[in-house]
């Protein structure tokens, strides 16, 4: 089979695993949700500052600790079926544009494997349905326990955190003026919304 070096060449109504995932040859940056490719979104300045902001913030904070902060691009292999799971047989890569993962046995040298702690994505015009819709419900049933929406033209956080009884997201609100934002995973963590903002 010739190899594929762009992505006009991938069948769209094929689903894929990140076994072929990984043996692609193209310049696109691409997400595998549950098999099927998507493009990912270029990211504005604002975007951009809004990432920047809260790296600077959450490296600080987590420095030294336990859990690890990092920055797309990362691939997340999704899949409850452990740090051993088959290339194969994983059909969900993501590219969140930050995530925390506290159990740095689900981290080898190709990402994550499994649920992260924490994840946090800043939308883009191209990506917010995705965002919204396909990576919530993605990320609610691979048991990622705190998720951040990030809206830069709205300046607002949503955030979700996983109820561990139901195994579903429950808001805990939208931020979207001065004043400081809560953290599930770092309670102890000072996070003023101006910083995340900040140009």
């Amino acid at each position: 089979m010739p190899p594929v070096r762009s992505l006009a060449d991938l069948d769209p109504t094929k689903t894929y695993t990140y076994a072929d995932y990984l043996t692609w040859q193209f310049t696109e940056w691409v997400e595998l949700l549950r098999g099927k490719v998507a493009q990912m979104a270029g990211a504005s300045r604002t975007h951009q500052s809004i990432s920047r902001n809260l790296t600077a913030i959450l490296y600080a904070h987590f420095r030294g600790q336990r859990c690890r902060l990092f920055a797309a691009p990362l691939d997340v292999r999704l899949t409850t079926a452990g740090p051993n799971a088959a290339d194969d047989a994983i059909t969900t890569v993501v590219q969140p544009d930050l995530l925390v993962v506290c159990d740095t046995a689900k981290l080898d040298e190709r990402g994550c494997v499994g649920a992260p702690d924490w994840v946090i994505e800043i939308l883009s015009p191209g990506t917010a349905t995705r965002d919204w819709k396909a990576k919530f419900d993605l990320y609610e049933e691979a048991g990622v326990g705190e998720y951040w929406i990030v809206a830069p033209k709205e300046r607002n956080i949503s955030i979700f955190t996983l109820d561990p009884v139901s195994g579903r997201y429950v808001s805990v609100g939208d931020f979207g003026a001065a004043g400081l934002v809560p953290s599930h995973t770092a309670p102890e963590l000072v996070l003023e919304w101006d910083d995340v903002f900040a140009d």
